[in-house]
């Protein structure tokens, strides 16, 4: 079996999306051809067509997925049109809420239906940007139980090419802890581009 990677973020290193596809792969215990796509600019390998799954990883923008992420999914559907090859997801995203990730899911799900191939399953993790800081914890314990879970299922159906409900999974990590955190992140963050915890609340001025 022929299994392909997509690492949708635009981040070089650190990514959710990157640990994410890691923890499967350790999971699946197959090889596995991996692939980045950071921007609209990236070419897409003809090989992606000689795969037999597809497993697409990336974060959410705005309740779907990122700009170009669709530029891919728009010269995939001329490389893949009618070829047998199944399709899984891992979308995650900074909500706490996985369910947040479900429009995301749909439009892949409906990309697949229009291109012609089998839609295998997806996850939708919630909590993402604890994902960088969870690499080092075992899979199972601690914040990571729900997720670990949820990839196992994910592999068994993908080493069968079978398809599956959609998985949504949120941290085993209280959520008020989590939005602490997420808060103390961003006024680290915007202390050191010169600002102020104010301008978080700032708005842009003028007229329109």
């Amino acid at each position: 079996m022929k299994i392909g990677f997509i690492n949708g973020s635009p981040k070089k290193e650190g990514s959710a999306s990157g640990c994410l596809l890691a923890e499967l792969k350790e999971i699946l215990k197959q090889p596995v051809s991996e692939y980045c796509i950071r921007s609209r600019r990236d070419t897409l390998p003809d090989e992606l067509a000689e795969q037999d799954v597809l497993v697409m990883a990336m974060p959410l923008y705005v309740d779907g997925v990122p700009s170009h992420m669709l530029s891919c999914l728009t010269e995939l559907e001329t490389l893949l049109k009618g070829r047998k090859i199944t399709v899984y997801a891992i979308i995650n995203c900074g909500f706490f809420e996985a369910a947040q990730n479900r429009w995301a899911i749909a439009i892949l799900q409906n990309w697949c239906q229009r291109t012609g191939l089998k839609w295998g399953q997806a996850i939708g993790v919630g909590g993402g940007g604890m994902m960088p800081m969870l690499k080092d914890i075992p899979p199972g314990k601690g914040p990571k139980k729900n997720l670990s879970r949820a990839l196992e299922t994910l592999a068994k159906n993908i080493l069968n090419e079978q398809s599956g409900e959609t998985l949504l999974v949120s941290p085993n990590f209280p959520r008020f802890l989590y939005r602490k955190a997420a808060e103390m992140g961003w006024r680290r963050q915007i202390k050191e581009n010169g600002l102020k915890a104010k301008d978080l609340s700032a708005r842009p001025s003028g007229s329109c």
